[in-house]
């Protein structure tokens, strides 16, 4: 299967289908004039695998070392690598779900504070305009 085929059948982009495969998530074997070469099914579920792994937050790097694992449909293998890759992952995602807690909670109170100073700033023009 060539890459053209492979990314209508994916729909991933030709130029992603060569990422993947500078990153060593994707092989293919190239024909006498220079053509990429995919194994059909074999690439497009790779590809599938793939996909479903950034989707999920890893990076190129974790998921090189995770498709061993992702091989025969979706989810991976439980293994000792995937298990720690996966919960590695998860501690980071729980550290920034935290910080951005924090974040929101820090901007609400400049909200909050803003609106007081507001509904403060308003009722004393109408006092002034009351007065004058």
């Amino acid at each position: 299967m060539r890459i053209g085929e492979l990314a209508r059948r994916t729909g991933v982009s030709p130029r992603v289908l060569r990422y993947y495969e500078q990153q060593g998530l994707l092989h293919a074997e190239r024909d006498a004039n220079g053509y990429r070469r995919y194994r059909g099914e074999e690439a497009v579920e790779t590809v599938q695998r793939v996909r479903e792994m950034l989707a999920a937050g890893l990076n190129t790097d974790e998921i090189r070392g995770l498709l061993p694992c992702a091989q025969g449909g979706p989810g991976l293998l439980p293994c000792a690598h995937s298990c720690e890759v996966v919960e590695r992952r998860m501690s980071q995602l729980e550290a920034e779900m935290a910080e951005l807690a924090r974040r929101r909670a820090a901007l609400d109170a400049y909200a909050r504070t803003m609106r007081q100073r507001q509904a403060e700033d308003e009722a004393l023009a109408v006092r002034a305009l009351r007065s004058a």
